[in-house]
């Protein structure tokens, strides 16, 4: 499954994963047929491009000679014809590549969404950001922009160059130099400016990275004065992104500065050229005018590109990162769909190993729970209990061992038909933008008279109904504000919606007051009397009388695990202290019993 084949660290280098084709680039080869129509229209644009020189070249060797109005009006409306038919073409290879871009982003858009999330579970939220969204952006908006045109241009380039050849020899040489110069140029603009942009996105990212989470903390900050530094430490990032713009952007506007005053200057010059060859009767007048037009417009793709070589630069790093994603978290696979679920779990030899810390969270788990078991459990704070609750349900994948649901590996059961069939409550309770309702109903099509016994069984169908709009009342974006406590009482309605077979609930009375915590051991016991199996993490011992079984965790291993009683009266015992060794060196003669650390209160 999903989260399974996302073990390896998204910190894989690019260079390790070309080996395989990846979504992007398939995505991007299925758009090919786009491209290649785009470039056969190309090509009679910059036919027709030659027009404004033709015209050019009959009214001064043909019209001006003969002194026919009759011609000189044929070729106008000709000329005028052309130009809208060029003008058709412009806007047709344009649409392409809006509908090329539209259509990338229906391949992907889903495909990205859901590797954001499996971003998010697989590295614990802690680097998970919306950012591949804006990178599938910013490849769309380049496919938009007329830098992808000019690319598209450049292999007609040498059309012109040959007719100025044919012209004359000198306007074809100075045509290739031209374009040999300007190409250096584009080569010196990616050279000099890409470390620089490079830098800058990813200081940009991080900047932004880093107000986000100020944003998710701001009563913290706001209470204990820290907004003046923290906004000290985001204006040091975002002054350090300016920096690097301002450097990256310089050296591009001076390039970009040489390539323009270079490109005007050589279209003057060649028109003195044109008739220093008109006065050695070598070339035609027409021929003077006409070199000048077509030596800019073999010029203008290399200028184009030049100029919009910073979003050509920004285009890449965002196809890299997001190639880099979409390599290292592949698509999930559809499960085939399992008998329905009974809420057995079971834990064999579960190993969880997080990056960045030397022992495992968990280390060699085995625990069998019965269908219908209500099972708490306790332990020290980071002895691994949240850690066990999400493994349960499949969101840490393990380094080894399996969690096995009804006998099936967790990741081998589909998510949707899985999700029906579990509750969850995490430790730090976030509802989601939307209505109270929809919030219960876990945001699929409302069933009222469920969503009101999910209220009901969680004891606030009363509290709800003194919201403004009742059920119907929004959330989050621009909604009711509810008390950390209410919000938990719902995410509470929200895991026992649809009578799920197993729920796992992390501290869901750390914010209740007496009133919701007496309701939240009501629940518990009419989740027992539904067979439901419930694993609930806490600190608090008296919620442990609605339990039947209690597991002790202890720096990530199993301590004990028995039916409340006999684990309650094991912790009750002192433990007996250890006998001192006699002397020095010598082995102790007793070892002490190691005691079963008991819940905090």
């Amino acid at each position: 499954m999903l989260l399974r084949e996302a073990k390896p660290s998204l910190l894989t280098s690019t260079t390790s994963l070309t080996s395989e084709s990846s979504d992007l680039r398939r995505a991007l080869t299925a758009c090919r047929h786009s491209f290649l129509t785009t470039a056969f229209f190309s090509l009679f644009v910059n036919l027709l491009m030659l027009v404004p020189a033709i015209y050019m070249l009959a009214v001064y060797d043909r019209v001006l000679v003969s002194g026919s109005e009759s011609t000189l009006m044929m070729l106008s409306l000709i000329t005028v014809f052309l130009f809208f038919v060029l003008g058709g073409l412009e806007w047709i290879r344009t649409r392409i590549l809006v509908a090329t871009s539209a259509r990338l982003d229906e391949q992907l858009g889903e495909r990205v969404f859901d590797a954001i999330f499996a971003q998010s579970l697989t590295s614990g939220g802690a680097v998970a950001t919306a950012q591949p969204l804006n990178d599938l952006l910013q490849i769309r908006q380049f496919l938009t922009g007329q830098g992808l045109l000019a690319f598209f241009d450049v292999p007609w380039m040498p059309i012109y160059v040959g007719l100025m050849f044919l012209f004359h020899a000198y306007f074809g040489a100075v045509a290739i130099l031209s374009m040999l110069l300007l190409t250096g140029l584009a080569i010196w603009n990616e050279v000099a400016t890409r470390t620089d942009l490079a830098d800058a996105n990813r200081e940009s990212i991080e900047a932004t990275q880093f107000a986000q989470q100020n944003l998710r903390n701001a009563e913290v900050i706001e209470a204990m004065g820290m907004l003046p530094r923290l906004r000290a430490r985001w204006q040091a990032k975002q002054f350090h992104v300016l920096a690097l713009q301002s450097q990256a952007s310089t050296k591009a506007g001076l390039i970009n500065a040489f390539s323009r005053t270079y490109r005007l200057t050589i279209q003057s010059l060649v028109l003195g050229l044109g008739a220093y060859l008109a006065i050695q009767k070598v070339i035609t007048p027409g021929l003077v005018i006409s070199g000048s037009i077509l030596l800019g417009r073999a010029l203008a793709p290399l200028d184009q590109m030049i100029a919009g070589w910073r979003g050509f630069l920004g285009a890449r790093e965002a196809y890299r990162r997001l190639d880099t994603l979409l390599r290292t978290i592949p698509e999930q696979e559809a499960r085939m769909s399992l008998p329905p679920l009974r809420g057995q779990i079971k834990l064999e030899n579960l190993v969880i190993a997080v990056s960045g810390r030397n022992e495992p969270i968990l280390n060699g788990i085995t625990l069998t729970i019965e269908p219908g078991t209500t099972v708490a459990l306790i332990g020290p704070s980071a002895a691994g209990k949240s850690t066990l609750a999400r493994a349960i349900l499949g969101l840490h994948p393990p380094a080894r061992g399996r969690v096995c649901l009804d006998g099936a590996d967790v990741h081998n059961w589909d998510r949707m038909q899985l999700g029906r069939s579990v509750g969850y409550l995490p430790q730090d309770v976030e509802l989601l933008d939307g209505t109270v309702a929809e919030n219960i109903a876990r945001f699929g099509d409302i069933e009222a008279d469920r969503v009101v016994e999910a209220a009901r069984r969680a004891g606030i169908h009363d509290m709800i109904l003194t919201l403004p709009q009742a059920y119907d009342t929004p959330l989050i974006g621009g909604g009711v504000a509810l008390s950390a406590g209410q919000q938990q009482r719902i995410g509470i309605a929200r895991a026992i919606y649809g009578c799920p077979k197993i729920v796992v609930l992390d501290e869901p009375n750390a914010n209740l007051d007496m009133a919701g915590e007496a309701a939240l051991m009501t629940t518990l016991l009419q989740l027992q009397r539904d067979g439901c199996t419930v694993v609930l993490v806490t600190h608090r011992t008296n919620v442990l009388q609605t339990v039947q079984k209690i597991a002790i965790i202890a720096g990530g291993k199993l301590a004990a695990y028995g039916p409340r009683e006999e684990i309650l009266a094991a912790m009750a015992q002192p433990s007996p202290p250890a006998v001192p060794p006699r002397s020095a060196g010598s082995a102790s003669l007793t070892r002490a019993r190691p005691a079963i650390p008991g819940p905090q209160s």
